[in-house]
């Protein structure tokens, strides 16, 4: 990443009892998620980005500076909030009650002269499924819809970054499994760099592709999502959501049986799967360390259809009784959760070959 590309970010706030020290290097594309427990300081460093908070340090955006405070005394650069190309989706969607759906998406257009707009209405309706929605006014929307509308209006700022607070974290189950899907397809659709703030593993499995780590107010670690989430040395890696990440290319799909197959680094994966994916489609899994189990031979007769020869990494303790193994696998790195009798009958130790059986896939792109 050069100077001129991606998000750089340089950024300190003290208060009475929290300090903010944060310096971050993310790619100009994709999703970025700050993750982390609550109280870390993602939303505090999602809005100092924004300059909704005064941090000192520097801030800049695909090459374009939105803040560098210089050295000490020097007068520095500051763009205050409203002149920073950025769009920002806030856990509650904060609609104006008084305009419908088209009012509020048109705006969001008003902020951008039409030489500079990059997104239009017509496309963040298309993606974010809001065609029907137009003519009505926010009160009669679900708490999903609402979210979507308040998605499409910040879009249509074509910012230059879109900031998103916990976006999903006021909805109910039913509520995110109806924006999850429009979330996905910003992902693909968009060459527009997102950071994510989110507590949910599992939103971050399905949405993005680099990983900030927060702890305390600082980064913990930095990079890849799918190289952080299978560290045995972060905590991402432990606990009962504990997973690894897949890129893949499917192969086949039997519409027989709804079963998927899909071509990793030296060997398959077969998942079940009520929708089929064309031939070649590269897709993204999620294999939780829970639905991986560890034997000495390939089993013969066994309901489990993925059975895959692997290499043991690292070992680890995960809780009581428990045992927590990362696995080469031609490769790709996957989790394995055993109790530790299991690891002690088995006599499993780093370097071993064994045989990864896989119980569980899921989908997550």
């Amino acid at each position: 990443m050069t100077s001129a590309q991606g998000i750089q970010a340089q950024l300190v706030l003290e208060r009475a009892d929290f300090t903010l020290d944060v310096q971050l290097q993310l790619p100009g594309h994709g999703v970025t998620a700050l993750f982390g427990p609550s109280g870390c300081g993602k939303t505090t460093c999602l809005r100092a980005l924004a300059g909704l908070e005064r941090a000192r340090g520097s801030v800049r955006v695909n090459g374009e500076t939105w803040q560098d405070d210089g050295q000490p005394g020097a007068s520095g650069q500051w763009r205050p909030t409203h002149q920073r190309a950025l769009g920002y989706v806030f856990q509650e969607a904060s609609l104006f009650a008084h305009l419908n759906v088209r009012r509020n998406m048109e705006y969001g257009l008003r902020r951008q002269p039409l030489s500079r707009r990059r997104v239009s209405l017509d496309q963040s309706v298309e993606l974010l499924g809001l065609g029907a929605l137009l003519p009505r006014m926010p009160h009669t929307l679900s708490g999903g819809e609402r979210q979507r509308v308040a998605i499409a209006r910040a879009l249509a700022t074509s910012p230059r970054v879109l900031l998103m607070d916990e976006p999903l974290a006021a909805l109910d189950a039913a509520r995110k499994a109806e924006v999850m899907p429009y979330l996905e397809r910003l992902q693909r659709s968009l060459d527009i760099p997102v950071i994510y703030v989110s507590h949910s593993p599992d939103e971050v499995a399905r949405l993005a592709s680099h990983l900030v780590l927060m702890q305390a107010g600082r980064v913990t670690a930095q990079g890849p999502t799918a190289e952080l989430m299978a560290r045995l040395d972060l905590p991402l890696a432990h606990g009962d959501a504990a997973a690894a990440l897949v890129h893949g290319r499917v192969l086949t799909y039997d519409a027989h049986d709804q079963l998927l197959t899909v071509a990793i680094n030296g060997g398959q994966i077969q998942l079940a799967s009520g929708r089929p994916r064309a031939t070649g489609e590269t897709v993204r899994l999620r294999v939780l360390a829970r639905d991986v189990s560890l034997a000495r031979t390939r089993a013969a007769d066994s309901s489990i259809l993925n059975l895959l020869p692997a290499r043991i990494t690292q070992l680890a303790d995960d809780g009581p009784g428990q045992v927590l193994a990362a696995l080469d696998v031609a490769g790709i790195t996957l989790l394995a959760r055993i109790t530790l009798r299991s690891c002690r009958t088995l006599a499993l130790a780093v370097g071993d070959a064994v045989f990864a059986q896989v119980k569980g896939v899921a989908l997550v792109d």
